[in-house]
């Protein structure tokens, strides 16, 4: 009996323990605004034409990046990138994304920072646009062979989310449904679409769409749901991780009252000013909840703005979405994948900061590592760094290096301030693209001095050989080794090629 008594008590008192480790941890929501350029918010760029008062005033109580990147300059390697803390075409993605209807990309077995989090004491929330694939009852490719009516398997669920409530691809991407931790919340009961010749700025590709499940709304419901969300785990006495992926500024850019013509720019600036105002409503919400001293928000964006944006329009206000980097959305340039990072933490991050090291949105994963004092696996954070020295007013914190990705699957290494394109033009959707570049004759790789060129117009490729040995060397190493971290070499998924087809190396 005294045995047992001794293991109850000592059981208890480890429970105990952990529930006051949990309890004393901050809460974590990692807000992901999709296709939202650098120069589309004033935080990151002081000739920002549309106002974003809400993320202005997050920059002031936290700690800007300027030079903060994502992975990939699309949507579905970057969110990989956020979630597993590794490079996204370490994964068997190979170049472009998923669609609404495809299979999961990240297997149950691969770590990320929701099993991070949860192993801890946290509930782990999926609220929002997914877009890393799940598996539906389907006979045949398509949404037309989607038994609606039948569980979702291998979800967020799979990924270290106790919860998840969203929508499977872009809100470009049928099928239109709500799916909550493997249950479709209503059957589709019609097909629905709007052409561009219809709406430029507000198109989807037809598909089938729920009745409770309306475009234009999609965008203020994931705010409301997640509001609901920080109110209830707010009660509760344990950490908790929101994962809010939004379907906006992509298309379809559907802003509605009272921001639609607010900007007095276009659409798309509108749908910026109703991202900034949910934002708004986000820390008011962690206020009243009375769980905002100790809650640490990211905002940032999965890659550059798309031209879907209307680049021309916006031009006419001197407005650059790219602020003064080359390219966009899908490029290998700057403009591509060089995006807003903002974080805030009242209780430990001083207000005001700006800083100016390379950090990547991997360093999600390593950050949250060290914020919760576990240990690291070898095949876990692969290409991840803390980003929890910077909130501590250092200036490094052991990043040198960055390996971008575009939409075609080019690749770019970058070391301090010199950035090597391995591709002849913009390796995605910008002039010149790939096979206009070979057409021209153009350098096989781009090399450019980012302090001197920052618009990256001046390439160096042939005036400076020894550089471009020194980067291919460097990135065939991290290539090699699986990881950019210090640590046992570890397998990548595939074979990885990352010099442009015909190029041979002196």
């Amino acid at each position: 009996m005294k045995i047992f008594s001794s293991f109850l008590f000592f059981t208890l008192v480890s429970l105990l323990v952990v529930t006051t480790e949990a309890a004393s941890q901050p809460n974590v929501i990692f807000v992901l605004a999709d296709d939202l350029g650098i120069g589309d918010v004033s935080p990151t760029n002081q000739r920002c034409k549309i106002k974003t008062p809400h993320l202005q005033k997050m920059a002031d109580e936290g700690i800007t990046f300027h030079d903060a990147h994502t992975s990939s300059s699309v949507c579905t390697p970057t969110r990989y990138g956020v979630l597993t803390g590794r490079y996204n075409w370490r994964s068997r993605l190979v170049r472009g994304v998923l669609s609404g209807t495809s299979d999961h990309l990240i297997p149950a077995d691969r770590a990320t920072v929701g099993h991070l989090l949860k192993k801890v004491g946290y509930h782990t929330q999926m609220i929002g646009k997914w877009h890393l694939g799940w598996d539906w009852d389907r006979t045949g490719n398509g949404w037309k062979n989607i038994n609606f009516s039948k569980p979702v398997k291998n979800g967020p669920d799979i990924n270290g989310f106790s919860n998840y409530y969203g929508h499977c691809g872009s809100l470009d991407m049928p099928p239109y449904v709500w799916v909550d931790t493997g249950r479709v919340t209503a059957i589709p009961n019609r097909e629905e679409g709007v052409s561009k010749g219809e709406d430029p700025y507000g198109w989807y590709r037809k598909g089938p769409i729920s009745p409770d499940f309306e475009i234009d709304q999609v965008l203020p419901h994931l705010f409301d749901k997640s509001i609901a969300y920080i109110t209830e785990r707010a009660n509760e006495n344990k950490p908790f991780f929101l994962y809010l992926p939004l379907p906006a500024p992509h298309t379809p850019i559907v802003p509605v009252a009272p921001f639609k013509g607010m900007s007095k720019m276009n659409p798309y600036a509108d749908f910026v000013m109703q991202v900034d105002h949910h934002m708004g409503d986000l820390f008011k919400a962690l206020k009243i909840a009375g769980v905002d001293d100790n809650t640490l928000v990211f905002f940032t964006s999965d890659n550059g703005c798309s031209p879907e944006a209307n680049f021309n329009e916006l031009k006419k206000f001197d407005h650059h979405p790219s602020a003064e980097y080359r390219g966009h959305k899908a490029d290998i340039y700057e403009g591509g994948h060089r995006v807003p990072l903002i974080a805030r933490w009242p209780k430990k991050i001083k207000a005001g900061q700006n800083n100016n090291t390379l950090v990547c949105l991997t360093d999600l994963y390593t950050t949250l590592l060290d914020i919760t004092k576990q240990k690291n696996m070898d095949q876990a954070g692969e290409d991840s760094y803390s980003l929890l020295p910077l909130f501590n007013g250092k200036q490094s914190n052991g990043r040198s290096t960055l390996i971008s990705h575009s939409i075609d699957g080019s690749f770019a290494i970058r070391k301090d301030n010199w950035k090597l394109c391995l591709s002849a033009g913009s390796g995605g959707w910008s002039q010149p693209r790939e096979a206009e570049a070979k057409q021209k004759g153009l350098p096989p790789m781009q090399l450019f001095n980012l302090s001197q060129d920052k618009v990256e117009r001046n390439n160096l490729f042939t005036k400076k050989p020894k550089k471009v040995k020194e980067l291919l060397e460097l990135l065939e190493k991290e290539v090699r080794n699986g990881r950019c971290t210090s640590g046992n070499p570890v397998p990548n998924d595939r074979k990885i090629d990352y010099l442009p087809k015909g190029y041979k190396p002196s």
